[in-house]
């Protein structure tokens, strides 16, 4: 991991509480998998914020960040402008193994906040030769952000448990209407919603990526700690995820 002032190129809101971030240096060329994450340091708040890489460009040095405002700290984050710089740590953790999926098809599931790290593990799959269809829920129109670049991708399924945009209710809603083309999914968002995803495709082979508030980011603090399958009884979702494949831990 490197800790690198990294300038804000991009800073704009998406949607509703929810905000863009493109940052520029060197840390960018570090990143090995999509579904990393960096640790922000907000001025005036102890405890750094992490937050999903949407999208990288190692050529160019730059990574997209999206994050929703959850807090004081992602408030206080808001406020940054183009030109000034961010104090950040990283890449850290697992990601997709995107480089080891090699079906004609794969899935993508994503919900809420856990739909930007979805973004670059599709866009790599794609890149591979890899057919993606994404299944995206929100809360509301209003929450809904990277429709038209999923699209770009492959075929979108849309959800919304208030009905406003694509169909009503939930991601699970959606798996019935999806070709069953596919062997690999790769999922992120709340924990109860990973749960419904593996239990409603147990046939297929899935990687989940765990949303989780960390302490140190690097595994000391063991703040992040999930239950595993494992003779050592557990995982850090900092470093030993935040992606495991799935049944690797107890999603409860």
């Amino acid at each position: 991991m490197k800790n690198e002032r990294m300038t804000i190129l991009r800073h704009e809101k998406v949607a509703r509480e929810t905000h863009l971030l493109v940052l520029e240096g060197n840390l960018v060329q570090d990143i090995a998998d999509p579904g990393q994450f960096v640790h922000v340091k907000i001025d005036g708040f102890y405890l750094r914020r992490p937050i999903s890489i949407a999208d990288y460009d190692s050529e160019n040095q730059t990574m997209t960040l999206i994050y929703k405002v959850m807090g004081d700290g992602t408030k206080a984050l808001t406020r940054f402008q183009i030109g000034e710089s961010l104090d950040v740590l990283g890449p850290g953790g697992q990601g997709f193994p995107t480089s080891q999926i090699h079906d004609n098809h794969a899935l993508i599931i994503g919900g809420g906040i856990g739909v930007p790290p979805l973004y670059s593990t599709a866009k790599r799959l794609k890149e591979s030769g890899v057919a993606v269809t994404s299944i995206l829920g929100f809360r509301s129109r209003e929450d809904a952000f990277l429709l038209d670049e999923f699209r770009a991708l492959g075929e979108v399924h849309v959800t919304t448990e208030d009905g406003s945009l694509g169909r009503s209710g939930r991601v699970t809603d959606a798996l019935p209407h999806v070709k069953e083309n596919y062997q690999h999914y790769l999922s992120c968002g709340p924990t109860v919603m990973l749960r419904a995803v593996a239990d409603h495709i147990p046939d297929k082979e899935g990687y989940l990526s765990m949303e989780e508030r960390m302490g140190c980011g690097i595994g000391a603090c063991f703040a992040c700690v999930i239950e595993s399958h494992d003779e050592k009884g557990y995982k850090r979702i900092c470093c030993d995820g935040p992606v495991f494949k799935a049944g690797e831990v107890v999603l409860s």
